[in-house]
């Protein structure tokens, strides 16, 4: 039988592409660098560029404006604030699915894994704990995918939010560009997509055992014993 780890390389792969992409993921939705806004007013907001996160917004001022900060001013979101926009609010709730999602299928492809390295020739359990590590991997990376491209999508019309005055913040900027946080989500997505195909592409290896006769030659096990025997009464009667 094919040696369990020698076909398991991919799946391999699927697992280190699919924990780089779930960190990536995770740390995408903790930056407030998901909107860059380019302001005109600087009185308060000192170096003209605001940060517009999914849970917070951020700006740099030299004025005392938030206790305890001198120079950084944010603002976090709330539940029951309704000005914010839908992109933002789905954005919330897909990535704390996928971050999840993607970790149901890191633990499955472990257990996988560790059939695989340590022998366990369970084709049944192996083969259905890749399937749900590589439909969670398939499944975060669409969760992600969704909120990345809508953000982005709203930095490239320019789109407003209307905050309210104790947030400091314009309702629209003068510009805006996206943040670090979409390219690293992207990357997330990239490479979460990549791992689920990796682990869904896993098949089990096939048994293919084999006999000895005496004479040394390396018969099929598939060939039965009758067609054995009347091979043998075909040559004794040849031989007599």
């Amino acid at each position: 039988m094919t040696s369990l780890v020698s076909t398991s390389h991919l799946q391999l792969a699927a697992f280190a592409l699919g924990t780089v992409g779930w960190i990536l993921c995770t740390f995408s939705m903790g930056m407030v660098e998901w909107r860059v806004w380019h302001v005109d007013n600087t009185t308060v907001i000192s170096s003209g560029i605001a940060w517009v996160g999914i849970w917070k917004v951020c700006f740099i001022s030299y004025l005392h404006i938030s206790p305890g900060y001198k120079e950084q001013f944010c603002h976090k979101f709330s539940g029951y604030d309704s000005f914010i926009p839908r992109e933002i609010y789905v954005a919330q709730g897909l990535l704390l699915i996928a971050m999840f999602v993607g970790l149901v299928g890191l633990t499955a492809t472990v257990f996988a894994l560790r059939n695989v390295y340590m022998g366990i020739a369970h084709k049944t359990l192996i083969t259905r704990f890749f399937l749900v590590g590589g439909l969670c991997y398939i499944f975060a990376g669409l969760c992600v995918l969704i909120p990345v491209s809508w953000n982005f999508y709203s930095v490239a019309q320019n789109q407003s939010i209307s905050f309210p005055p104790s947030y400091y913040m314009p309702t629209s900027p003068a510009a805006q560009d996206a943040g670090a946080a979409i390219p690293i989500g992207i990357v997330a997505v990239i490479l979460l997509l990549l791992s689920g195909t990796f682990s869904l592409s896993y098949r089990f290896p096939v048994a293919t055992n084999t006999t000895v006769n005496p004479d040394g030659i390396n018969l099929p096990s598939a060939v039965s014993e009758q067609e054995q025997s009347q091979e043998i009464r075909t040559t004794s009667r040849v031989i007599l």
